[in-house]
This record gives C-alpha cells, structure tokens and sequence, in this order.
C-alpha cells in the first residue's frame, strides 16, 4: 500500500509514557510444605494431652500453609523475578530492531511455530504464521557490482540531507537518501536530524544509530561521509527544497545531476515520500540493505532495549501494542476517543479552532470515518479484539506509544482485562531511562526494540512505526504481525445484540488472513519494500535470484 502523505511533522507526539501500573517483586515459593498426617486413634487416657497439643498444632501449620498458599498464587501473577535483571538463559533472541545479520533477527523465541510457552499455555494465540521458507535474499546484478567500484571511488560529488520529523519518519528518510546518494553517484554526508519544534530532541545521527556500523554496511553501495571534506567544505551547496512526491530515478538524475557535476553539494530537505516506491530490483534491495542492516540502533539504546524485551520474556511470550491514543492523533484523523462526552468535546472543539490539522476527507463525519476504518481503535476495542482472537488472561502485554488523551482512565479497559500490562517506565530500573530524558527519539526507539522482539505485534492504528515493524518482522521470518482489519469488523463492534461467541467466530474469520503471513509488493504498484519485502529481498527455494 503506498504511503500517504506525511501530515504530523509538525503535531506528532512521541511523548514519554507515564506509568501506568508499579511494577511489584516477591520471592517465589517453589513448593509448600506437606501436610502432617491425621494423628491415628489412641484410647490410653495417658496420651490425651499429647494428642491436644499435635491437633492443636496442626491447626496452626495449616493456618500457616493457608498464608502460604495465598502468597504463592499473589506472585504468580508478578511478571518478574525478584531480581529485574535476572532472565533465563534460553533466550536467545536479541533482536537488535536493526539487525546487522539475518541470524540476529531470527529470534529464538521460546514459543515455537505450534505456539506455547510459559504464561501462554498452549494458546492458539501464540502460534505463528507460516512464513512458507521465505528468507532474506540480496543479491545485487552483476552490472549494479561493477557500477559499485566508480561509485565508491568518487571523490567530486557529495550529497547533503535535512531530515525531519519523529524517529521512524526520519528513518524511512535516510533509507531513501542513500538511494538518492546511489542514484547520483556521489558520496552520502551522514544525514542531519532536524530538530522539531514540538518534540525538542536534538539528537544526532550518531546518537540513536551505530554510524560506523552504518558506514561500514554500506560500503560497498555508496561512500559515507561523516562530514564535507576541505575540498567542498567553501562550496554554496544547491539546495532543493520542493522535490515533488514518488519521482523516478531517472527524474532525479535529469533535474540533480548536471548541478550536482558543476557544483560538487547537493542539499535536500523534506525527502519524505518524495522518491517513488517502485524501483528497479537492485534500488529496492539497497532500500532493504539500508533498513534492514545497515540502520542499527547505537549500542546504549540497544543494550537498554534489548534488557527490557528480556524482561518482558522473563515468563514466557508477550504481546506488543502500539496504542495511537495521543490528542494529536485524535485531532488529526477526525475521530473521537470515545472515553466521555466532555472528552470528545475537547477534541471537536480543538478541530473546530484549527481546521488545518484535520488530514484529508474533511468532508466525511465522524462516524463516516470510523466506519471507513479511518480511526484508531480505543482501548475498547483494542481489548475486544484481542479477547476475540484468542489473547489469554495472563498474556503478557508491552504498549507503546505517546501518553494516551485521558491518561490511565483511557487504558482501564485493557489493563482491567489484561493485568500483566507494561510501557518502558514499568520495566526499567531506577536511572536506567535518566539518560535519555526529554530524547523523544532514543525513547521511541526503546519502543521500537521491546516491539519488535515480541512474539506478537499489533498497532492500534497505522503510522511509521507499524509500517516499519510490519516490515521488519516480515524479514526476520514472518513473526505474527496482528492488522486490525476495522473497516470490516467495525459494524460487529457496533451490535449489542450479537452473540459474544458469534462475534468471536465472526472476528476471528475476518483475521484469519492478516496475521503476518508472506504478501508479495508487487500485487499492489506503490508499496513500499521495507513494509513488503517479497520478493525483491526475500526469496525462497522456489524463487529465482535476482
């Protein structure tokens, strides 16, 4: 599916969510005493008193045992051991988000493709779809190797980057200037993240990814530079600021590359959606190798996320959610939280002042929305749906995203249905997310992490982190992927007078196909290949390289 037009660069939220429910320890009790044996009859008077003295502390072992008891079934729904950092040594998974290998994106997830695990049971839930022997697959033409060696070589041309907005925006903006850099030939200055308004970070490149990593994954496609050499640093770069949307290669190099020749710098801005989604074979595997590989997280941010995603697997599968419930969102797509009349009139009311944010279809109500599948589910629905395709009670829930319109009241309806439910706030230690304080960037790249190493994934609405992690796990090897299907499951939502076990069948059905089985790009013109790998960079044994 092509992606539409960027409209939050300016009232996107990636704010640090509050937490939402302490995270508590307690000792485990491995097994409990055995209770003493009913004392046997005895008719000598002179042991009467003895036997008084064993009923009566029977009476207390097992008033003790009773305490006991209640103790052990309390910390058993405690996620965590009592030592946070504590995780079993099965866990082979330390999926990066950004993997540098396709071994280290393969998570080894103790529940297996026939589901099951601790805390998961043997629940239909956890199994995962069937990836059908798809495996990552790039292997650039001959002719794209041999044009490699004068591109790498150059040393006269120098391509410049402005990248702007949330963390997963910026990064489909790097992908797509490295392809621009490859386009034309010259050598990628490490791209500059633009510091937003709203969100205030003023994070480099260096400090949410691995730069030398991602020099060096490259460099065999196009030359990294962290900076102009002292050859161009006194040249007037040609800035451009109004490339049109989805332009073709060869657009690119009629209107840049003559001027890039003369001029020797190149400056773009606001690359977002601006080069065309279909691209020759060799183009979109480097958009792969770029989103895939050579964009991994810098190690601090890596170290955290992944001690978390341990966490979170300490007892066995967890579910994770990203929850679009933030005000902006619901001003943007024309919808209404649902959570009180006063609270939908706040977010009419802030639509009415400020028309502008409203992004396409102004015309439509809000229930011509809903009903098109263009709002986010509520936390409602979100519990609905995940009850009706089979998410047990003691599942284990990760949510990300920005602080929810409503706060905690907004989330009450899965926290009450899903008790074991958490954000990085829950998870980390004491000090452990100081070091990022106010970086709305490296925190939704934690997210990201802890997201992407779940056994089950499912986004609440679409956006730029549920592309991005669609397509990831779609490369690591199908990992279930949940797509709420809203546009036919909304009008079951609305009857009351259906049947639970009706609307569970009914939910199920219309799911049956959109849980992260392989689709091919190339059924639709316009998607994107990092969201859709197959099968420009993916391959099975019945595929021919490309």
């Amino acid at each position: 599916m092509a992606k539409s037009k960027n409209y939050n660069k300016k009232l996107s939220y990636i704010s640090v969510p509050s937490q939402v429910i302490n995270s508590l320890s307690s000792s485990s009790l491995q097994s409990l005493l055995t209770s003493p044996k009913k004392p046997s009859k005895n008719h000598h008077a002179g042991k009467l008193f003895k036997n008084a003295r064993l009923c009566f502390f029977s009476l207390f072992l097992f008033g003790i045992l009773g305490m006991l008891k209640l103790w052990f079934h309390l910390d058993r729904l405690m996620p965590f051991s009592p030592i946070p950092c504590e995780t079993t040594q099965t866990q082979a998974l330390i999926s990066n988000g950004y993997s540098d290998s396709v071994s280290d994106m393969v998570v080894g997830s103790i529940s297996e493709k026939d589901g099951g695990g601790v805390g998961g049971g043997k629940s239909e839930f956890w199994k995962q779809p069937d990836g059908l022997g798809y495996r990552p697959c790039l292997e650039f033409s001959g002719g794209y190797k041999r044009e490699s060696v004068g591109i790498v070589k150059n040393r006269t041309k120098y391509l410049m980057v402005v990248v702007s907005g949330g963390m997963n925006q910026q990064r489909n903006q790097i992908v797509d200037a490295v392809v621009i850099a490859r386009i034309l030939g010259a050598a990628l200055v490490v791209p500059i993240l633009q510091v937003n308004v709203i969100w205030g970070d003023e994070s480099e490149f260096s400090d949410i990814f691995d730069m030398e990593h991602f020099k060096r994954e490259l460099a065999n496609d196009v030359r990294i530079v962290s900076s102009l050499p002292s050859t161009h640093l006194m040249s007037r770069p040609v800035e451009e600021k109004r490339t049109p949307l989805h332009v073709s290669p060869r657009w690119i190099r009629q209107r840049y590359l003559s001027r890039l020749n003369r001029d020797g710098v190149l400056l773009l801005r606001g690359l977002d959606s601006r080069l065309s989604k279909d691209l020759p074979s060799d183009l979109q595997k480097l958009r792969c190798k770029v989103a895939f590989h050579a964009l991994r997280f810098a190690p601090p941010i890596l170290e955290l996320g992944n001690k978390l995603a341990e966490r979170m697997r300490s007892k066995g599968p967890y579910l994770a959610l990203h929850l679009r419930l933030e005000k902006d969102v619901w001003v943007r797509t024309g919808c209404l939280p649902g959570l009180s009349h006063e609270y939908d009139k706040i977010i009419s009311s802030e639509r009415k002042l400020r028309p502008e944010l409203l992004t396409g279809r102004s015309k439509m109500t809000y229930h011509e929305r809903k009903l098109s599948g263009l709002c986010p589910l509520n936390a409602m629905e979100v519990t609905r749906l995940l009850k009706a395709l089979g998410a047990p009670k003691d599942a284990r829930i990760f949510w990300a995203g920005g602080q929810p319109f409503g706060g905690k009241e907004a989330l009450q309806p899965l926290i009450r249905e899903f008790p074991h439910f958490y954000n990085k706030e829950d998870l980390a230690l004491p000090g452990e997310l100081e070091p990022f304080t106010n970086k709305a960037s490296i925190m939704a790249a934690i997210d990201y992490i802890v997201s992407e190493n779940s056994d089950v994934f499912m986004p609440s609405h679409g956006g730029n982190m549920g592309h991005a992690i669609q397509g990831h796990r779609a490369y690591a090897g199908h990992k279930k992927y949940i797509t709420p299907n809203k546009r036919q499951m909304l009008p079951y939502f609305l009857n009351s007078s259906l049947p639970e076990t009706e609307f569970n069948r009914i939910i199920m059905g219309l799911h049956r196909d959109s849980l992260g089985q392989p689709e091919l790009r190339t059924i639709k013109a316009g998607r994107d290949v990092t969201k859709y790998p197959i099968p420009e960079c993916m391959c099975n044994t019945t595929t021919t390289h490309l």
